[in-house]
């Protein structure tokens, strides 16, 4: 079992965070099934909040599930191994989108490329296509 200081560490990501500390799985409940489906995604932290985002592809299955049902388990995996209880809150506020993406391409245009994805990547595309959702860990995080 992984302490709090551990859970807490793997959470504190920061622009040099390598590729494979953002990368988590998340367990949501499906909103036309209500079973249970796990992927692999990408968080972020921005101004000492999580994120969850679609990128720049279609309007993804998770996002509505987490819709419908903001209750999920977000699964540490790279260095600490963790299942925490979180729920979601889709971020749509204009401003808020704006200010949270702007930080995460900001990320994702430095140097080390922490999200793998081609360069440059541009804030009209994410504004524009990718869903954000907000993460919360009742209790805490650990």
């Amino acid at each position: 079992m992984p302490t709090d200081q551990a859970i807490r560490a793997a959470l504190a990501l920061t622009p040099a965070s390598p590729t494979r500390a953002r990368i988590i799985d998340i367990t949501t409940t499906g909103r036309r099934t209500g079973r249970p489906r796990r992927i692999e995604i990408f968080f972020y932290r921005v101004h000492g909040r999580y994120y969850l985002n679609s990128g720049l592809l279609s309007p993804p299955s998770w996002y509505a599930n987490l819709r419908a049902h903001p209750e999920f388990v977000f699964h540490l995996k790279n260095g600490v191994r963790a299942d925490l209880r979180a729920h979601a809150r889709p971020v749509t506020d204009p401003q808020e989108r704006l200010t949270v993406f702007t930080a995460v391409v900001d990320d994702l245009n430095q140097p080390s490329n922490p999200g793998t994805i081609a360069q440059p990547t541009h804030l009209a595309d994410w504004l524009r296509t990718s869903r954000l959702v907000e993460v919360t860990f009742p209790g805490g995080p650990a």
